[in-house]
């Protein structure tokens, strides 16, 4: 077992994850949407586009970033979350293996785990529905639903907020340094998956499967000592 993954959660009884390239392989599929938007409003633009750039920040800081002019900015948006919801519906977004595990494993050790993703709502909506992952959560934050993004610490300030969560009970499971930064910057205990040299503040999580493991141990040693 990690021990460093299994005292990180240790005592934390709320789990806030991320979505996109935490629980499901989302990357080629927002990549391809982006390209796509690119090339039908600002081509110029294309040639310098790097995805893992800009991977955890909302579509519309992205767009904002790539075009100047507001108003390309937000058609840029639109066009893009459009061709990315084609891409969910053709089904080209997997779900990393152990995430239905994993949040399966959660509930039924009786912790309680949220969504806190910067994706938009239409969009997240799409991925859980095609991927099953929605049943799991016991609420949703988009970046519709609040006026900051990742990685601004109000992002997940405000869903503990929202739901009612102390920092010292929670603990966040991100992908990029984005995620990272939003989450250890709200006080939270944060979990950086899919890597082995995780962003600073985070404790390193190989796969999702590793967390799986220190969670369904960790239910174990507690039904054991109560036995």
């Amino acid at each position: 077992m990690n021990t460093a993954v299994r005292a990180a959660v240790t005592g934390r009884r709320v789990w806030l994850c991320d979505l996109d390239g935490t629980l499901v392989d989302s990357g080629p599929a927002h990549e391809a949407a982006f390209r796509q938007a690119i090339a039908e409003l600002a081509p110029a633009a294309l040639a310098s586009f790097r995805y893992a750039a800009h991977a955890g920040a909302s579509t519309a800081e992205v767009a904002a970033r790539l075009v100047a002019d507001p108003d390309v900015a937000a058609e840029l948006a639109r066009r893009k979350q459009l061709r990315y919801r084609e891409q969910v519906a053709a089904g080209r977004v997997a779900v990393f293996p152990g995430a239905h595990r994993l949040l399966g494993a959660l509930a039924r050790a009786g912790l309680a785990a949220y969504l806190v993703t910067s994706g938009s709502r239409g969009s997240v909506e799409r991925v859980l529905a095609a991927s099953g992952l929605g049943r799991h959560f016991a609420g949703v934050l988009t970046a519709d639903d609040v006026a900051s993004a990742k990685p601004d610490p109000e992002f997940y300030v405000h869903a503990c907020r929202l739901w009612g969560v102390e920092a010292a009970e929670a603990v966040a499971v991100e992908d990029s340094a984005h995620g990272v930064a939003s989450a250890t910057g709200a006080g939270l205990v944060t979990l950086h998956v899919h890597t082995a040299a995780p962003a600073p503040g985070a404790v390193a999580v190989r796969d999702l499967r590793e967390l799986v493991t220190v969670v369904e141990q960790a239910v174990e040693q507690e039904v054991s000592a109560g036995e």
